[in-house]
């Protein structure tokens, strides 16, 4: 009974939150207001049956319906039929990638590439705003710089009581965030009361601004000419319940309409079928990990994710993932189970039933003043300064995300992110770091030792290690050669046989060459890919053995086989 009521007032709680983004996610995906609330009630019922994380709550975000609106807003060549069906879409490429268990390829996205993506996003999304905020008319622009370029170009059309509504509604909407740090500390049952209080509203803070603007804007028409633009007139009723449109005609250059098939549809989406399905997964793992611990079943949620937007396009969806500032307030709000997102569907389903005709009222001022609050806090700047101090090189594969999705989209800023981030990991693993030290065993026996910085050699590095060995014989003379191997955990067989190779070379220049330390499976490697031609040694001090004597028996013990595989090796090769 604990837990129902701790869901139920949770569910109603992360409601009230849902609603306003809702309208405000479905304007910025370039819908109309509806399809934010189709979109909301979904998720919620899915995930309370296939789910594992209580706080997760699935709907509507700002980065997916930014990255529909590439497909549905002004300027763009398609409508409402395109989003609803890019929705199927992502849900089945992330059952796809469910049922291959693909969702670890989301770890090929470091941190600084998300980061970069994150705070590109939320620049974006708000500067895709500030149009709203300022009362002027017409689409956002296609980018980033035409949003830019669009608006100074008609800052002479800002319209003031929009402009005061939209700057004061942001000013109320931070400063009610903040509200929630404070509490009175006391054990008292009155103050209890007023810091649960506190709490609510600023949980709240986005349903009180969107009814108090709407009050405001409903007086102010009663009494003369409406100063603000409203959100207009919202379809009431429920969504209709089919499949998605396969099919669809758009405007056309000269005003007629041109008949769209599917695979119309498709090539109009693009990589975006295959880009919001990561990074739906991108941020559902994320939430998911961040509430739910390492014991959650990644597959399990990824069903979830699926299923909610391939159920959810079947009653008008767009693209949904898991929201972290609702999933957060559902945290907050003491849920305990995935209950709780039933209750937040039935509350907008309601809404959908009964309240469309209110939503009239509601500025669009207001609205973007809702996501403007909400993405400038997805803008991590705080963690360029510890980046800077301590591996400042992975800068460069946020920095390039950052830039490349402000100048050319966030498909591309995302995709170069990644590839600069692969380079690297390439270069790193053909180019290993090597310490090369002189030294000495305990009798007084010199030698070079040289250590791998990494714990893998593959086939890119060999040729490097042999460099670097050589280069460290002609500095140190002719003295063995031990390679530190007991930081290292495998080797590939091209790169055995390199070090086959290497020995060869170094013994034909009378230079011993050992493995120090190796592991069974490097051993086993090493005796497939060359024979016994490499010694092995536990410790350092082995090295004493096969110190050369007088008639240099242990000499000729060590380097006759070497010459006979040599040998043999020619022999074979010209056969």
């Amino acid at each position: 009974m604990q837990f129902a009521i701790s869901d139920l007032i949770a569910g109603i709680t992360v409601g009230l939150t849902i609603l306003p983004q809702a309208l405000a996610y479905s304007t910025l995906a370039g819908l109309e207001p509806q399809y934010g609330l189709y979109s909301s009630f979904i998720g919620g019922f899915i995930y309370a049956l296939v789910g594992g994380c209580p706080e997760v709550n699935i709907g509507p975000t700002a980065l997916l319906a930014l990255m529909t609106s590439r497909h549905t807003g002004l300027g763009a060549r398609s409508g409402p039929d395109y989003a609803i069906l890019l929705c199927l879409l992502a849900g089945i490429v992330e059952f796809l990638m469910a049922c291959l268990k693909l969702g670890a390829l989301v770890d090929l996205i470091s941190l600084p590439v998300t980061v970069g993506f994150t705070s590109a996003t939320a620049v974006i999304i708000g500067t895709s705003q500030i149009k709203g905020l300022l009362g002027l008319k017409g689409g956002s622009g296609a980018s980033f710089l035409d949003t830019i370029g669009s608006v100074f170009s008609n800052i002479d059309k800002v319209r003031i009581p929009d402009f005061t509504l939209g700057i004061a509604s942001i000013i109320v909407l931070l400063a009610l965030r903040k509200l929630k740090s404070f509490s009175f500390d006391s054990n008292k049952k009155v103050y209890k009361i007023i810091n649960g209080c506190i709490w609510t509203i600023s949980t709240a803070r986005n349903a009180l601004l969107v009814l108090i603007t709407s009050c405001i804007a409903y007086s102010a028409q009663q009494s003369g000419p409406q100063p603000f633009i409203l959100t207009g007139s919202v379809k009431s009723g429920f969504p209709r319940i089919g499949l998605p449109n396969f099919e669809t005609d758009i405007p056309g250059a000269n005003g007629t309409l041109v008949h769209q098939t599917f695979p119309d549809m498709v090539a109009e989406l693009g990589p975006s079928i295959v880009v919001v399905p990561i990074i739906a997964v991108l941020g559902n793992v994320a939430i998911s990990k961040a509430f739910g611990g390492a014991g959650l079943n990644p597959t399990k949620e990824l069903i979830a994710l699926s299923l909610s937007n391939i159920v959810g396009s079947l009653f008008s969806s767009f693209p949904v993932t898991g929201s972290f500032s609702r999933s957060a307030v559902n945290h907050a709000s003491g849920v305990r189970t995935p209950i709780g997102g039933i209750y937040t569907g039935v509350l907008v389903l309601l809404a959908v039933g009964i309240l469309t005709p209110y939503f009239h009222y509601i500025p669009k001022a207001a609205l973007s003043a809702v996501i403007i609050s909400a993405v400038i806090f997805m803008i991590e700047y705080e963690v360029v300064k510890p980046l800077w101090k301590c591996s400042r090189r992975e800068l460069l594969p946020g920095a390039v995300t950052f830039i490349l999705s402000l100048c050319l989209g966030v498909e591309i800023g995302l995709s170069a992110g990644v590839a600069t981030d692969l380079a690297f990991l390439i270069h790193r693993s053909a180019r290993p770091i090597l310490s090369v030290a002189k030294s000495q065993t305990h009798s007084g026996l010199e030698y070079v030792l040289i250590s791998p910085k990494h714990s893998l050699i593959y086939f890119p590095a060999i040729e490097w290690v042999r460099s670097g060995v050589s280069k460290a014989v002609r500095e140190y003379g002719m003295i063995p050669v031990v390679m530190d191997c007991r930081n290292l955990n495998e080797f590939d067989f091209t790169a055995a046989r390199g070090m086959g190779s290497l020995s060869k070379d170094l013994s034909a220049m009378g230079v011993r060459f050992f493995l120090l330390g190796a592991g069974s499976a490097i051993k086993m490697v090493l005796k497939e890919a060359t024979g016994d031609s490499i010694c092995t040694l536990e410790t350092v001090d082995e090295l004493e053995s096969f110190a050369p004597n007088g008639d240099d028996n242990e000499l000729k013990e060590v380097v006759a086989p070497l010459l006979k595989n040599r040998n043999n090796h020619k022999a074979e090769k010209r056969k």
